[in-house]
């Protein structure tokens, strides 16, 4: 047995390899393990002259495993999580908490449909989740960080953009086929929140912009929270201002269409990752890094 031990190839480098077998990136391995993108390749390198093989395929832009890589990636990811399970059945309880503060639209509508990813990614860490519409002060209230939604020159020293903001009118489906014209819109039921701070997101604004202010619908119907504005419109009760970035799931899965063509930017305005001083704790930095690989994405499925 101990020479078997002694002919083993470092075992160090597995965990640098596997997180770069799992993205096919040095770059995003590195941020899973805090790492530098050379710390990863040197063990990348090392493993591969302990084994003798190539592992990866290096292109200019892209990774690709080798059968060899493919085949220890496998069964390394089987090792390593095994090894995790054991070791947290030995070490002492603890908890390892995140709390996030974010209005109650954001929460309900662009962040709970996404923390079943973070939870498969990251099962040991547990979200706290303090959905609010006011501005809490994260230091006093315990909170690791903040989505908030505001103009881009007002968001506070040190945060992070993480996406901008479209409106367009939404209804299920059977509503969006109609074109909305003035016609449609006086046999509408028109869903709009009581929220005068953000004029755009209200009919007023919008028919006044295309000149149809004199148009009277069948009804209106006034929500105080946007998510019970938004739910409204799934169940078919009438037609919303729907911000496209925190409704994109329910207009991806079908619950949800535009109506007409009339999409438009809200200029100037954005949602933006606040980070509380001194809240670098991995677990932070990983929810942290998690939201913005969501942006990222939901970003890139968004260009034309």
């Amino acid at each position: 047995m101990p020479d078997t031990f002694a002919k083993l190839p470092p075992l160090d480098p597995l965990r640098g390899f596997v997180a770069a077998a799992r993205h096919l990136s040095f770059t995003h391995a590195a941020e899973e393990l805090f790492l530098t993108q050379s710390a990863i390749s040197r063990q990348v390198q090392t493993l591969e002259a302990a084994l003798g093989v190539p592992l990866f395929v290096r292109r200019v832009r892209s990774l690709e495993l080798t059968p060899e890589g493919a085949r220890l990636a496998a069964a390394a990811e089987s090792w390593l999580q095994e090894y995790a399970r054991l070791a947290a059945t030995l070490r002492a309880p603890t908890v390892r908490r995140v709390t996030l503060s974010a209005s109650i639209g954001i929460a309900a509508l662009w962040l709970v449909p996404r923390l079943v990813h973070f939870q498969a990614r990251y099962p040991e860490i547990d979200v706290r989740l303090d959905a609010t519409n006011r501005i809490v002060d994260l230091v006093r209230d315990g909170v690791d960080l903040a989505i908030r939604y505001c103009q881009d020159p007002a968001a506070p020293p040190g945060a992070e953009r993480l996406f901008g903001e479209s409106i367009a009118p939404v209804a299920s489906p059977a509503l969006a086929a109609r074109p909305l014209d003035a016609e449609t819109l006086s046999g509408s039921v028109l869903l709009d929140q009581d929220d005068r701070r953000f004029p755009w997101l209200g009919w007023d604004d919008w028919l006044a912009a295309k000149g149809l202010e004199r148009i009277r619908p069948r009804a209106r119907l006034t929500f105080s929270h946007y998510d019970q504005l938004i739910q409204a419109a799934v169940a078919g009760q009438g037609i919303a201002i729907g911000r496209t970035q925190l409704i994109g799931h329910l207009l991806a899965d079908g619950r949800l269409a535009v109506v007409g063509h009339d999409l438009r930017a809200v200029e100037g305005r954005g949602y933006w990752l606040v980070h509380a001083p001194g809240s670098a704790r991995p677990e932070v930095e990983r929810f942290a890094g998690w939201l913005r690989e969501e942006a990222a994405a939901m970003n890139a499925s968004s260009r034309p």
